[in-house]
């Protein structure tokens, strides 16, 4: 977009940029996804780690950026949760994004979570090629004869913004501990090129020094991530500020838009000059 000259014509692209953002409530409906903030404690001790994949530079949404792992909720997703029981509405749409992200995660990254069993190495890597084959959990679920946990994802956030003419997600968020951590991972070379273990700080910081590339709600969640020193400290910090919907909404500050979230929602910073905010 153009902004042309003077700032008159600042002030209107501005607007046009806060209407683009702020969309409405015809919009077209969002598509559900799901990702996992998984911890692990660091091996040198201090801050917990937290796993990011980095994307490919050729997909649509967020190419090139370091994300948490996860993705679009599938029909088969939702097709097993109410097989495991979830009712209609909310309640089916919740355990189909826990399903989503436990899928989405096994694809990704060959780890495994939300199990009732713990898995070996080499029984994570044969689950990953299954799923690989079937495209669904279920059938590697009865083939591994494993039973889902999904109540050990803690819901920790809900993103679902509004634009008009960008792809939009209705993403939720969940907490998942793996405590010592020691376990092997498989990038998912079609989607992603590299994953990586690091503290939510040093997540931040390799983004301010331009070593990875963070979209919005990453740096917003990584910043609410780095308050904790443990897991503990995460599930006491949702405990407070149970997961809720966040849409961020653009707005003009002295003449510049920004965009900007919900200051009650336990993030430290909530809002961004729109010129600096990666929002794909």
């Amino acid at each position: 977009m153009v902004l042309g000259k003077g700032r008159g014509a600042c002030h209107l692209a501005g607007m046009d940029i806060l209407e683009e953002l702020n969309g409405s409530d015809d919009a077209p409906a969002p598509t559900p996804a799901a990702t996992l903030v998984i911890f692990r404690n660091a091996p040198g001790g201090g801050a917990p780690q937290i796993l990011m994949v980095e994307r490919s530079a050729t997909m649509n949404f967020a190419g090139g950026a370091a994300v948490f792992p996860g993705g679009r909720v599938d029909d088969a997703d939702r097709a097993l949760a109410a097989r495991l029981g979830a009712s209609e509405g909310d309640a089916l749409d919740e355990a189909a994004a826990r399903i989503g992200a436990i899928r989405e995660t096994l694809e990704e990254t060959g780890l495994v979570v939300g199990l009732a069993q713990r898995p070996t190495r080499e029984e994570a890597f044969t689950a990953r090629d299954l799923l690989l084959a079937s495209k669904e959990l279920e059938p590697v679920l009865a083939e591994m004869g494993w039973t889902l946990a999904i109540d050990s994802l803690l819901p920790f956030a809900r993103w679902k913004p509004k634009h008009r003419h960008i792809r939009v997600y209705d993403t939720r968020f969940y907490l998942a501990d793996l405590g010592t951590g020691a376990v092997d991972l498989l990038v998912d070379q079609t989607e992603n090129t590299h994953l990586f273990w690091a503290s939510a700080a040093e997540a931040l910081e390799l983004a301010d020094s331009g070593k990875i590339k963070v979209i919005f709600p990453t740096r917003r969640n990584l910043e609410r991530l780095a308050q904790f020193s443990s897991f503990d400290d995460a599930v006491a910090h949702i405990g407070h500020y149970p997961s809720r919907m966040i849409t961020p909404f653009a707005e003009m500050r002295d003449g510049e838009p920004w965009l900007a979230i919900p200051e009650d929602a336990g993030y430290p910073v909530t809002a961004e000059r729109l010129d600096t905010a990666s929002r794909s």
